[in-house]
This record gives structure tokens, C-alpha cells and sequence, in this order.
């Protein structure tokens, strides 16, 4: 088995060469990369195929197809770490980032850096979910009670008349009862189930192999249910089962939903992918809700949802606008946040800072819109940005009271002092826009 791992944004060689993979590896990843729902027609979202390498794009996590491995990690700035060691804290980040964004409390003490290291970020979550979903085993399965119907020779529960009065007319030997027993058989159990046999199909890990093979054999009564079956909607978590919640979200994780996808089968592979951009905005809002828990402030992702045209003759709404981030304070909106997954450059000769001139006027036209006079442009931070996250410019927007910022937050660590940090102003220099 073929195993690499590239940043965002990075090549793979194909071909001769040291580090270079067999150009029909690089063809079945491309394959793979088609399938999934985050590829794109030509799967051009997560990877490119030039004529000696295959390049990484903005969409990270893993690529499995016959024979070969990719593992794609985001570029995330690791303080005093290189090598394998920086591409072992990458994961560690990255976990901490699907946790916060997906509200799991995923314990990682029992992982060695070693650990880390070595497994790519697949087997990685596959380890985290099957110890987590062996230490709810061993308390028991939780059941519910179903509704049965059977042909009894003693009576139980209720009688089904019509049933008993038409197909069993002639059994005297018979009753045809109706009645409530509990049973292990239901859509939680189901889940577990079939997340367990597709992780089985796809790990490489020996010891993940030994665990998730238990929890089969522990599964075998469980009816079998395809992942595109399962009604999500219909799934009850109350009190009886909340421990469960957990686990219910890491199997999301693993067989696709929200910022992440997977797909296995149609190309021979599988893959676990995940688009920085959406996972970045859900990991900034959850963290902002902790920050701000106990004041008076909300945060509404993806709120607004405004429109910033109306038909002249008809009023009728058009170009619906969703800012990423809306903070509220007593229902007026104090603050609009738009996250931006890219690496924003800092050259001194650059008077926009590196950022984007449809960005400044998305912002400035979601400022007018939802009446807000603090607007933040907000990026993951590294080292060619400065030393320290936080406010790196900010502007006053020509002709009006409105401030327009450009910031960073470190994911390198807990990111809630920048979160908190960011409320200052520095500068009352207006911004200028060229039509180049």
C-alpha cells in the first residue's frame, strides 16, 4: 500500500522519482476524487492532474483506492515542529477543529504523538469512534419499544381481528396477536452498525481492524440498512439514550454530512473530505458562542438570509445574501464576520493587505444591508502575517461611520482570546479601492 500525504495547495509527483507514485496510482486518486460529492464534475475541487504531478486543493482529508493512500492536511501553522512531527500536530488540530465545529467531546489522551504520526487522519477518527463506541457497548445496547405481530398459540398483547378472522379463519391453533416488546433492533443501533461494516471495508489499521471486528460480532442481530436509507430526521435522542449523542455524531463524521463528505464503491475507493472553507466558518462561530456564553450576545451562522434587490413593480425579494457570521446583541446586529479560509500574504507594498476587492465590497454591501457598523474579514493566521494574531488592518469605509477590519486567529492553540481580542480599533484610514 501506497501512502502520502500533502498539504493544501501542494504537488504529488507521478511518474520516475524518489517520492514520486506509479501514474496509474494517480489515476485511480483522480478517479476517487471524481466520485466524491466534493469534487466536482472532473473532481477538480480536491485535486488537478498536470502532466507530472497531481496538486492538493482547498478540500482536506483522505483518498483511498486500490493499492494507494492520499492523505490531504491543511496549512496549519505549527510552532518549533517539522517533518512528520508538524504533519502529526496538523491532525491533532484538525480533530480539535471537526470536535468544536460538531460540538464532540473527543478524548485523545489515550493517542501517543507516536500515534499521531504515524496513522493517517482516517484511522485516526476510525480509532476515535470505535474505542468511544466500546466503552457505550460494554453499558449495553440501548432498545425501545417496537410494535410486533405474530401468530401465537397463547394470547399476548392484543388481538388482530381482521387478521385472525381472515387469514388464520381456519387455525383454530392460532392467534394472530399484536404486541409491544422492547427491542435492540432500531435506527441508533442500525447506525452503529452500518457505520462499524463500512469502517471495516477501508481501515488498514491492525489494531482498529481488532476492535471494529468485536463490534460486528456484537452488532450481528442489528438489522443492515444502506447509508442512504437511514432518516436522519427520525432519530430520537432524549434522556434515556443522550450518551449516545456523541457517538451519533462521529458516525455524521465518518459516513458524510454538513462541511464533510464521503463515497465509496462507484470508483473503487473511498474517501473522507472535508471543505476547509465551511469547517473553518462552523469551528469560528461554535468557538465564538463559547467565548461570549453568559452575555448578551448571540451568534447566528449563516443568518440574515436578507435580500439585497426587490423588483420594482412586484416588491418580490431577489439575491438572498447569508453572511457567514451575524453577532447580535437585543436583536440589532453589532458585528458581521466573514470567514475567509485562505493565506492572507502581508507585503509592505501592498496597500490592500493581500485581500480580496470583491470581499471589501460583499462586506460593505452586508454592512448597508443589515444596518451594522462593525465589519471583520476574519483569516487563519500564520507566521508570514506577523508574530501574533489579531486586528492587522483596519479601516474606516469612505462616507460613513463603518469600520471595516481584516484579522487572524491562531489554530494552533485556543483560539478564544483572539475571538475576544478582536473588538479593538486601530486605525481610522480610510480604505481605497482601484478598479484594477
Amino acid at each position: 500500500m501506497i501512502r502520502r500525504t500533502v498539504l493544501e495547495w501542494r504537488s504529488l509527483p507521478y511518474g520516475k522519482g524518489e517520492d514520486a507514485i506509479p501514474e496509474d496510482a494517480a489515476d485511480r486518486l483522480m478517479a476517487v476524487a471524481c466520485a466524491s460529492p466534493l469534487g466536482g464534475r472532473d473532481g477538480g475541487r480536491i485535486l488537478t492532474h498536470g502532466r507530472h504531478a497531481i496538486t492538493a486543493r482547498q478540500v482536506v482529508g483522505v483518498l483511498v483506492a486500490d493499492g494507494v493512500t492520499l492523505e490531504i492536511l491543511p496549512k496549519i501553522d505549527i510552532p518549533d515542529a517539522d517533518g512528520e512531527a508538524t504533519h502529526g500536530q496538523i491532525r491533532k488540530r484538525l480533530v480539535h477543529m471537526l470536535a468544536v465545529a460538531l460540538e464532540i467531546d473527543i478524548a485523545v489522551g489515550p493517542m501517543t504523538d507516536l500515534g499521531w504520526q504515524k496513522d493517517t487522519l482516517l484511522e485516526i477518527l476510525i480509532g476515535l469512534f470505535a474505542r468511544k463506541l466500546a466503552d457505550e457497548a460494554r453499558k449495553g445496547m440501548p432498545r425501545r419499544y417496537l410494535t410486533h405481530e405474530d401468530d401465537l398459540t397463547a394470547m399476548r398483547g392484543r388481538l388482530d381481528v381482521t387478521r385472525q378472522f381472515t387469514t388464520l379463519i381456519a387455525r383454530a391453533d392460532r392467534l394472530a396477536c399484536r404486541f409491544d416488546d422492547q427491542s435492540p433492533d432500531i435506527l441508533l443501533n442500525q447506525i452503529m452498525k452500518m457505520t462499524v461494516d463500512r469502517l471495516i471495508r477501508v481501515s488498514v489499521s491492525t489494531e482498529n481492524q481488532r476492535r471494529l471486528r468485536e463490534l460486528a460480532f456484537f452488532y450481528a442481530d442489528i438489522h443492515s440498512v444502506p447509508p442512504s436509507a437511514v432518516a436522519w430526521d427520525s432519530l430520537i435522542l432524549d434522556r434515556t439514550n443522550n450518551r449516545w449523542r456523541e457517538l451519533v455524531e462521529l458516525a455524521r463524521l465518518l459516513l458524510g454530512d454538513r462541511f464533510q463528505t464521503t463515497s465509496s464503491g462507484a470508483a473503487h475507493g473511498f474517501s473522507l473530505t472535508f471543505d476547509m472553507s465551511r469547517l473553518f466558518e462552523a469551528y469560528v462561530a461554535r468557538q465564538l458562542r463559547r467565548a461570549l456564553a453568559g452575555t448578551d450576545f448571540t451568534v447566528h451562522p449563516q443568518g440574515g438570509r436578507l435580500y439585497c434587490l426587490e423588483e420594482a413593480e412586484t416588491g418580490v425579494g431577489r439575491f438572498m445574501t447569508k453572511p457567514d457570521i451575524l453577532l447580535k446583541r437585543r436583536g440589532a446586529v453589532e458585528l458581521i464576520i466573514d470567514t475567509k479560509w485562505k493565506r492572507i500574504n502581508r507585503q509592505l507594498d501592498d496597500p490592500k493587505r493581500g485581500v480580496s476587492q470583491s470581499d471589501i465590497y460583499q462586506m460593505i454591501a452586508y454592512g448597508q444591508l443589515y444596518n451594522s457598523a462593525d465589519l471583520l474579514l476574519l483569516y487563519p493566521h500564520h507566521s508570514d502575517v506577523g508574530s501574533e494574531a489579531g486586528t492587522f488592518a483596519s479601516h474606516r469605509i469612505t462616507g460613513t461611520m463603518r469600520r471595516l477590519r481584516a484579522a487572524t486567529i491562531g489554530l494552533a492553540g485556543d483560539c478564544h482570546d483572539d475571538l475576544v481580542g478582536l473588538a479593538g480599533w486601530e486605525s481610522d484610514e480610510p480604505i481605497r479601492l482601484s478598479q484594477s
